[in-house]
């Protein structure tokens, strides 16, 4: 008979299982890295769902995708591997083979990726999302390095974290055929976090309105494209579908600090490289 105050608990091989199926987006890929049979990464995943009363992945194109529940899911599993992980580093255990876990602002992972194979990324799990998720997977602990555009609200939290950091000059991008309607509020394409134009209008006075508001850089590009509004983009990434916008109306935008941050007491070979890499490609002189 169960006690009415007994505690439920997620055995931690059940949580490594749902990082690991949201990391290789399925279910055998996450079999094959923690060398487990089908059946038992489903039998795993059903577990955690009667515990927590919903699904955590549905099936896309893309592969397994987590639900609104599984992102919330996963938010705390990371942390709960983290802790789990550095306890047994304490001993010098480590509780099987860690990939280097790396975080990349949207509108910087395609600059990424073109200098890179499957090879180079073997031993490193990549996660690409907005300034605001990855400051926080560093805060947390389960990314490891991660390169990103600075963040007003979270500047402060990360200044013992930063590695290098230069300043990239941001402007206003709109569609060729954009035309701002006579005293109609300037529309905006943000993304979580983004206050860099609306400070920019706020000070001179400018009425504004956000009418798309997404950390899909695609999904942004295809609305800047579609004359929904306009944005800010560093001035080397205007695509070839848009222009900078010179309009009279809006005020100069500050350039935005590109940071390289990785987690403290960090370093390993897989590590070194990839910080190296990373200070070569976006940090150079030039």
């Amino acid at each position: 008979m169960h006690r009415r105050d007994q505690h439920f608990n997620v055995p931690v091989e059940v949580i490594r299982t749902i990082v690991a199926i949201s990391e290789t987006g399925s279910l055998s890929k996450a079999g094959e890295r923690l060398g487990l049979s089908q059946p038992a990464i489903s039998a795993q995943v059903k577990r955690i769902r009667n515990l927590l009363g919903g699904e955590l992945f549905i099936k896309t194109p893309n592969g397994a995708t987590p639900t609104e529940l599984g992102k919330l899911a996963l938010a705390q599993a990371r942390k709960i591997l983290e802790a789990n992980d550095q306890m047994l580093r304490l001993g010098g255990t480590v509780a099987g083979p860690q990939p280097l876990r790396f975080g990349i602002g949207t509108l910087l992972a395609g600059e990424f990726l073109q200098n890179e194979t499957a090879g180079t990324l073997a031993d490193i799990v990549m996660h690409a999302d907005n300034s605001l998720a990855l400051t926080k997977g560093l805060l947390d602990g389960y990314i490891d390095i991660a390169c990103f555009f600075q963040n007003s609200e979270v500047a402060a939290n990360i200044s013992d974290l930063i590695v290098e950091e230069r300043e990239e000059p941001f402007v206003w991008v709109r569609s060729k055929d954009f035309v701002l309607s006579p005293g109609a509020p300037v529309p905006l394409l943000t993304w979580p976090g983004d206050d860099i134009m609306i400070r920019a209008l706020a000070a001179r006075g400018i009425a504004y309105k956000i009418v798309f508001n997404s950390s899909d850089c695609y999904a942004k590009l295809v609305a800047l494209e579609k004359g929904m509004g306009l944005t800010a983009l560093p001035s080397r990434m205007i695509p070839s579908s848009a222009v900078q916008a010179r309009e009279h109306y809006l005020p100069p935008l500050p350039p935005v600090k590109t940071l390289l941050c990785a987690r403290q007491k960090l370093d390993t070979p897989e590590a070194r490289r990839l910080l190296g890499k990373l200070s070569k490609l976006l940090f150079a002189p030039g």
